[in-house]
């Protein structure tokens, strides 16, 4: 069989991934499958002082000094806030709303409790639904439109019950209204690799 110049540069890339160093390939496979070392699987309670808030969907643990734990909450994708570090340099409409929103919920919570998935996300971070007074807080924050289900896109993480839950929480809430934070996060790289070729992308 003759191969045109276009087959043969489509088996020249297939044999360049192929030949990646064991070490390169392993790394990314870890990466993504990374397990989770804390206790998971069952719901664990968690002191409110040392909870904090990122925004919608991310919250932080500090367990000690030094034990600081991310988590991104199941189910739900919250519109941006701005974090430029994140290739993030604007926020996204209804952002800082589902932020607020996750404050007061968790402020005004008296019992908190985390259920852990068997893994983390390809970023490190634990992944996991907050019961807030023994409401799951993706919930919560679905049925007030400013979250979009993300079990769609996910899947369950293990817990089947808890991402049927959420899809039935989004279909009662109706479409939210905002752009998809997928869709938002993608046309911010571009943004801001426009950015910084210019030299504008700020520093903070």
């Amino acid at each position: 069989m003759r191969l045109t110049p276009i087959s043969r540069s489509f088996i020249a890339i297939a044999l360049m991934l192929l030949t990646l160093p064991a070490a390169e390939r392993a790394s990314a496979q870890d990466r993504q499958r990374q397990p989770q070392s804390r206790p998971h699987g069952q719901r664990v309670e968690v002191d409110a002082t040392k909870v904090s808030v990122d925004d919608g969907d991310t919250a932080f643990i500090q367990w000690a000094e030094g034990d600081s734990e991310r988590v991104r909450m199941l189910g739900i994708d919250t519109p941006e806030t701005r974090h430029p570090q994140y290739s993030l340099p604007y926020g996204q409409s209804f952002g800082e709303e589902a932020r607020a929103f996750a404050l007061g919920a968790f402020a005004t919570a008296t019992k908190i409790e985390l259920l852990r998935a068997d893994t983390l996300d390809p970023y490190g971070r634990s992944l996991g639904y907050f019961f807030l007074n023994g409401k799951n807080y993706s919930l919560l924050i679905i049925a007030a439109g400013l979250a979009e289900e993300s079990v769609s896109r996910y899947g369950d993480n293990g817990f089947p019950e808890q991402a049927q839950a959420v899809i039935e929480a989004a279909r009662a809430a109706g479409p939210p209204p905002f752009e998809s934070p997928g869709d938002y996060r993608r046309r911010m790289r571009d943004v801001s690799d426009s950015m910084k070729r210019k030299g504008t992308y700020p520093e903070n």
